[in-house]
């Protein structure tokens, strides 16, 4: 749910601060080959060992629409500049995750034609988008070779309904977190404008704390405020405990079944603009982020409506499920907090100029939000409660007691076990959540303007995650699912989309009719 750019923390084998005089030489690429040289191995963080563990091996997925064909060359041209002149993305993990602290980084020579995969396809066919999500799907089927740096980029030069090309960039999660990743990403673009700029991104404006002005209340603020926060900070650590050990989430149609972790999954996108749900945040007084869990409240509710009315279990004589039992669903959301300040984009970017190290890793903690899947007649109600639900999560420290709590665990017990946990917590939830603030302005990658921008992930327990990525005026809705127990996310993208619809028309006045749980 954080939208700041991430570095990792020091200790325990992460990558140190080291000034531009001590930066290790870096011999030049000779025959499409880059090598590495200078740089000492590093061990995994635990982090890192944990997505390497069999029960929880993630990956990134960051798929880019261009609005032309790629060249690959120009690609690989850009990538000697740029992503292998960072130590993650030119170094192979060597080792064994059963056995405690042997996992290390160790550097490489990166031959790019093993890395940049360009599939010879027929740029005009008839079913392009088909063609794409197939292609993308097939991905998460095949392991990345553990022989090499962990990461791959797919250029798919296919003309689909919203770009002239695609380019699929897939990433091991225990490279890094995904705002981490990601911001690498954007630090390898360049506005479309001003090819010499890096893009834009708006640091996340940090909710306020409501304290009163110094003086004699502020005493009394500032015993409720910790009483508060103590009392929050039991009760969500008691939750998760719970969770771990037996409290799940409603069977319902968009929960995974056991195994899910190891599914192939489908990915699809919508779009949707990103001023609308601007005009929603300025008219309620309120964050994106509150909106769009608005959103995700009431496109869930009206998706899982439509699934239980066609089920043929009804319960209200008329072939449907009663839209009242809605109500009595538990369904909660599991989001990845980063932990860390913020860098910038520009810091990466002097980074990989200079061939320094950099801070850079996993150091995330988990936060469990509930769902409201009900009927609401009016649709600001599934804002009004996301909003209550997340102020609410703010003043408790959840998320940092959960990354305690991970690292105490792999450190003392190992990664498998750490594993399990983490499997077993997440696969007690319905679905992961993510919302990363992009540039706000067109940008190209290598020269490539993109179109859209909609990352995603594998490999955790789930049978949905949706991500939430803005990009200039357009907000991209990532859906990543499994096709056995959601066979129709286009449906979803409907739903989300209209429960926007209706919230912008009531925000509006508009004499519109408000979003029906059922259409």
């Amino acid at each position: 749910m954080t939208d700041s750019i991430e570095t990792e923390k020091a200790g325990g084998g992460d990558m140190e601060d080291q000034n531009e005089g001590d930066a290790p030489r870096w011999p030049p690429a000779i025959d499409g080959v880059v090598g590495v040289s200078g740089f000492r191995t590093e061990r995994l963080s635990p982090a890192a060992r944990l997505f390497h563990s069999p029960k929880f091996n993630c990956c990134i997925v960051a798929i880019m629409g261009c609005k032309t064909s790629i060249d690959p060359d120009v690609v690989k041209a850009g990538l000697r500049e740029t992503l292998l002149n960072h130590p993650r993305f030119s170094s192979k993990m060597v080792g064994d995750v059963g056995r405690s602290g042997r996992m290390k980084w160790v550097p490489t020579h990166v031959n790019l034609d093993d890395h940049v995969i360009v599939p010879r396809v027929d740029r005009d066919m008839d079913s392009s988008d088909q063609f794409v999500e197939d292609y993308i799907s097939c991905i998460t089927k095949n392991p990345l070779d553990s022989s090499r740096p962990l990461w791959e980029l797919h250029l798919l030069n296919v003309r689909t309904s919203d770009a002239e090309a695609v380019g699929v960039l897939r990433i091991h999660h225990s490279m890094g977190d995904g705002a981490s990743l990601m911001s690498l990403l954007l630090a390898c673009t360049r506005k479309t404008s001003d090819p010499d700029s890096l893009p834009t991104v708006p640091l996340q404006n940090r909710a306020g704390s409501g304290r009163p002005a110094a003086g004699f209340w502020w005493f009394f603020w500032a015993i409720w405020a910790a009483v508060k926060l103590f009392w929050n900070t039991v009760v969500d650590l008691s939750l998760f405990i719970a969770t771990f050990l037996f409290l799940k989430d409603t069977e319902t149609p968009i929960k995974g079944k056991s195994g899910v972790a190891k599914t192939m999954k489908r990915f699809v996108h919508r779009t949707v603009s990103l001023d609308d749900i601007k005009l929603v945040k300025n008219k309620l007084n309120m964050s994106i982020n509150d909106v769009i869990l608005g959103i995700t409240q009431g496109g869930l509710s009206r998706y899982l409506a439509r699934r239980y009315a066609a089920d043929g279990k009804g319960e209200n004589g008329k072939g449907g499920r009663n839209i009242e039992t809605l109500k009595n669903i538990r369904l909660r959301a599991t989001i990845l907090v980063n932990l860390r300040p913020a860098v910038g984009i520009q810091a990466l970017s002097d980074m990989m100029a200079k061939k320094s190290r950099t801070r850079w890793g996993n150091w995330i903690g988990y936060i469990v939000l509930p769902f409201s899947i009900r009927h609401q007649e009016d649709p600001l109600e599934y804002v009004r409660l996301a909003k209550a639900t997340i102020d609410r999560k703010k003043h408790s420290l959840e998320a940092a007691l959960t990354f305690v709590c991970a690292e105490i665990v792999l450190k003392v017990f190992g990664a498998n076990a750490a594993a399990f946990i983490a499997e077993r917590f997440l696969f007690q939830t319905t679905l992961a959540f993510s919302n990363v603030v992009g540039p706000v302005e067109e940008i190209s990658f290598y020269g490539h303007p993109i179109a859209y921008l909609a990352p995603s992930v594998f490999g955790h327990p789930h049978a949905l995650t949706i991500h939430y990525q803005s990009y200039a005026n357009k907000m991209t809705i990532s859906l990543a699912v499994d096709p056995e127990v959601i066979g129709d996310p286009y449906q979803l993208c409907d739903d989300l989309e209209e429960c926007l619809s209706g919230i912008k028309a009531s925000v509006l006045g508009e004499n519109e009719a408000p979003v029906s749980a059922v259409p």
